[in-house]
């Protein structure tokens, strides 16, 4: 495979503006919606009823929904709700991406043209978004990862 560019982003603590403008200025075509729970108000423009809607119109971007690459609750809860180590966290994402396989599941060209992963966390730092991208580089070979 060749080095492509993948792109992540967060949208807490981002206006809608900004937002969708930093993905136009990035040349994204492709969102690909990573987060387990996408439908909350706590979502704000995010909700998965109405961001296709605001990229396409906004953006010219296709939206995409992948819960494949999304933690299970049970990962999510032992880290929010429990106050689990980011560690521990990673391992149990880690494994679950083994588990289910996604490097066989997905394919390379899912990231062909200019893809963002989103996920809420405003960094990429502690968030399941940075995890997905660098265990498919060590499946897959190399991505040129940029968090926006």
């Amino acid at each position: 495979m060749a080095v492509c560019k993948t792109y992540t982003i967060g949208f807490t603590k981002r206006r809608a503006e900004d937002f969708f403008e930093l993905l136009k200025a990035s040349g994204i075509r492709r969102l690909i919606d990573i987060r387990l729970n996408n439908k909350s108000q706590l979502a704000s423009f995010t909700k998965r009823e109405d961001l296709p809607y605001f990229l396409k119109r906004l953006c010219n971007i296709e939206y995409m929904h992948e819960p494949l690459l999304a933690p299970t609750q049970d990962i999510l809860d032992a880290y929010k709700k429990r106050k689990g180590s980011w560690q521990a966290y990673e391992e149990a994402f880690f494994a679950l991406m083994e588990e289910r396989r996604i490097e066989e599941r997905l394919s390379p060209d899912i990231f062909g043209v200019p893809a963002v992963l989103l996920c809420s966390e405003r960094t990429a730092e502690k968030c399941h978004r940075r995890l997905v991208l660098e265990y498919l580089q060590g499946k897959w070979g190399p991505l040129e990862i940029v968090h926006l």
